[in-house]
């Protein structure tokens, strides 16, 4: 659930690790979520399982929401459980990871659009959620700065849009691809929102989708956990 204090300055996206920031190319991206420390978390279980010198191996991704309320925490989330049989190549495992990724990323913002949690959050399928899951996919797997790459603006720019356009959860988008906001000073422009084809550097890699050879066994797809800590002492 991104807030107008959550507003970065683009000057310093490729440092951010938190908060939000609108870019030219991606529209609104919510860092935290563009971290992508899921997928390397993900990639890990890949290396291990190949390097286990056992014929399949178990990987599981998983994205979470933290509710607060009366001094608890209530952990909710969604996770997808595949068998991998080993021997995979990197494309093979980039690709598996990704359709694990977007399977699981669009259950999970699903999640979030109940009416159990319309009380607590506008994220489900907020705009900048799946497109920033996307993002950070691909700067888990290949490292680097990518400022120069999506163009984001200043922190008075992504403001102006803010207060024009409405806060970006009340704009849904169940696709991964960007939702863009016209600045509102342009006044060579339509002011209104649009969706764009993704960069090309987000698209050269398509998801797995053979689940007949074997390669890959789906034992859970659409799984949800629930955890719950009490009050701190």
């Amino acid at each position: 659930m991104s807030t107008r204090r959550e507003i970065k300055d683009g000057a310093s996206f490729d440092v951010l690790d938190r908060g939000i920031v609108y870019t030219e190319v991606l529209g609104w991206i919510d860092m935290g979520h563009a971290r992508g420390n899921d997928v390397a978390a993900l990639k890990r279980q890949f290396v291990e399982g190949e390097r286990s010198g056992k014929p399949t191996y178990i990987a599981m991704y998983r994205q979470d929401m933290g509710i607060i309320k009366f001094a608890s925490r209530l952990g909710v989330g969604k996770f997808s459980r595949w068998e991998i049989r080993r021997g995979r190549s990197t494309e093979d495992i980039n690709r598996i990871m990704l359709a694990m990724m977007m399977n699981t990323a669009s259950k999970f913002e699903g999640l979030q659009s109940l009416r159990s949690f319309s009380w607590y959050t506008d994220s489900g399928f907020s705009g900048e959620d799946l497109v920033s899951d996307l993002f950070g996919f691909y700067r888990a797997i290949i490292p680097g700065r990518y400022g120069y790459r999506i163009k984001p603006v200043s922190y008075d720019s992504a403001v102006r849009r803010w207060d024009y356009y409405g806060a970006i959860g009340s704009h849904k988008n169940r696709g991964f691809r960007p939702i863009l906001f016209p600045d509102p000073q342009d006044s060579c422009v339509r002011h209104q929102p649009y969706t764009v084809n993704l960069p090309h550097f987000m698209t050269w890699l398509r998801p797995w989708d053979d689940f007949a050879s074997g390669v890959v066994k789906v034992i859970t797809n659409d799984g949800t956990s629930l955890s719950f800590m009490g009050a701190k002492q």
